[in-house]
């Protein structure tokens, strides 16, 4: 194999492991309980959690760009197989879309500075808070309510929700560590 071979294929490797996370995301955005508030119960958050554990910073975050311009373009990625601007500038655009980005940054940024599980668990706890918390500002400004009302409908019903979805993503991180099955 001659160098320009091996680094295309170096590089495009990266890129593939993120176009098959996004993936996971959109299967995971798809398995979704509707509530009365409009914002959905579904999986996307231990997609998100898997991928910038698994990824890094780098490309954790960049496959949850990825998914969120595959729905900008109209695809229906997004929960309820919905997809375009329309969804993002909605108000559940916040914390179930923008606010995977900011989530998968920090969890990305600290796992792939760590083997521990307990600072992963930290960590994802870490990004789903301000995933909560910058969905919930969206929410609330968008809808009019209160910040009380806000985390009545956007915070509280998801934590046990999101509680289990942080532990089987560190199980699942962890284990998919220890058998280097994903090597970046």
């Amino acid at each position: 194999m001659n160098t320009n071979t091996k680094t295309k294929a170096t590089t495009a490797y990266p890129l593939v492991i993120c176009g098959v996370f996004a993936a996971v995301m959109v299967v995971c955005s798809w398995i979704a309980i509707p509530l009365p508030s409009g914002v959905p119960i579904n999986l996307a958050v231990l997609g998100v959690l898997l991928s910038a554990g698994c990824l890094g910073f780098k490309y954790g975050t960049l496959t949850q760009l990825v998914y969120v311009l595959l729905g900008c373009v109209g695809l229906p990625v997004f929960a309820g197989f919905n997809g375009g601007l329309h969804v993002i500038a909605g108000p559940t655009g916040g914390c179930d879309i923008v606010g995977y980005i900011l989530c998968a940054g920090i969890v990305g940024f600290i796992a792939s500075r760590t083997k521990s599980f307990w600072a992963l668990v930290g960590a994802m706890i870490l990004g789903v808070l301000a995933c909560y918390a910058f969905g919930t500002l969206w929410y609330v400004h968008l809808m009019g309510i209160t910040f009380a009302v806000g985390l009545a409908q956007c915070v509280i019903p998801f934590l046990p929700f999101d509680a289990i979805k942080i532990a089987l993503a560190a199980l699942l991180v962890q284990r998919l560590r220890q058998t280097n099955l994903i090597k970046l």
